[in-house]
């Protein structure tokens, strides 16, 4: 039996009902659906499983004059503990299949890690750098999601985009202005509903061992939960490997390691991973972030910069 949520009559939420009817959800806590595990709710939530569900989501918050979040796999997200006074959409548009030879197509909803799993077994070589990063296609096109050496905007051959409008289009991997961490779409706020990658034929046995070299030395180096991994980017910088100075190495240097805040910890095999030891708010985890942020630029006078999103208000 479908029954209607229960919400206070505010006319907002009257007429997202009007909308979505029992598909509308209120006050969704959010925690559950963040690798942090922390953070209040949503004040209206909704699941996307359709690129029409996902028109219909932004051009009713817009007509609504309701603030707008994009949610993917949660797992590069810190939520105020006061939550989110807005509309959060989750994005579960999924689906993998190949397409020819040499490219995948990929929902925007669907795990980078069953992305390159689909990958590996067919013999494609490109995303094994992407072995071990948590969330979604979609989450990893935005932030232009890498590691060792490799990054997704290397790869990506085409994507279709949702903008805040409701407009479906489909742009090339130019239109994402990509750089290091960063596409376009921080500032367009556009949704990928679904993208196509464009990768090598290779020998899967070579393959399947790169993949699982780089998930061991994430394992030596990543605890498995709670946590956003990296907490901020690396520097850039021509004469370093990768052309970066990492984060870590500075944040190392000036003994990050044997900082906490509440239950939030610096992870102890990596100085620029924070984790929730237990029991930690996002307030201790943002104070942790600062007190980690002034010791790098006291003594290195290098600002760093998130590579985390936050939603709601910290202040």
């Amino acid at each position: 039996m479908v029954t209607q949520p229960r919400v206070s009559p505010d006319w907002p939420a009257s007429k997202l009902i009007e909308i979505f009817g029992a598909e509308l959800e209120f006050s969704r806590p959010l925690a559950p659906l963040t690798s942090f595990e922390t953070g209040g709710p949503a004040r209206y939530f909704l699941v996307a499983r359709s690129v029409d569900d996902v028109v219909r989501a932004v051009k009713g918050a817009a007509r609504l004059g309701i603030k707008v979040f994009v949610m993917g796999g949660g797992s590069n997200l810190l939520v105020s503990d006061d939550g989110f006074d807005g509309l959060v959409i989750k994005i579960e548009l999924l689906g993998l299949s190949p397409v020819g030879d040499r490219m995948i197509e990929a929902g925007g909803g669907e795990s980078l890690l069953d992305l390159v799993n689909f990958a590996t077994e067919r013999s494609l070589s490109g995303l094994e750098f992407a072995a071990g990063i948590w969330g979604s296609v979609g989450g990893a096109i935005y932030g232009n999601a890498g590691a060792f050496g490799g990054e997704v905007g290397q790869v990506l051959d085409k994507a279709i985009l949702i903008d805040t409008s409701g407009v479906v289009k489909t742009v090339g991997p130019e239109y994402m202005q990509f750089e290091y961490r960063h596409s376009v779409l921080k500032e367009t706020r556009e949704v990928v509903a679904s993208a196509a990658f464009r990768l090598t034929p290779g020998d899967r046995a070579e393959i399947e061992s790169r993949v699982n070299e780089i998930l061991s030395r994430r394992a030596e180096r990543h605890p498995d939960r709670r946590t956003a991994g990296c907490f901020f980017r690396n520097i850039p910088d021509a004469s370093q490997e990768h052309g970066k100075v990492p984060a870590g190495r500075l944040l190392e240097e000036v003994g990050a390691k044997e900082l906490c805040v509440g239950g939030a910890r610096v992870y102890d095999k990596h100085a620029n991973i924070i984790v929730n030891a237990g029991g930690a708010t996002s307030k201790d985890i943002r104070q942790l972030a600062d007190m980690m942020k002034k010791k790098v630029l006291d003594r290195f006078g290098i600002e760093l910069r998130e590579e985390i999103q936050q939603l709601g208000s910290f202040q």
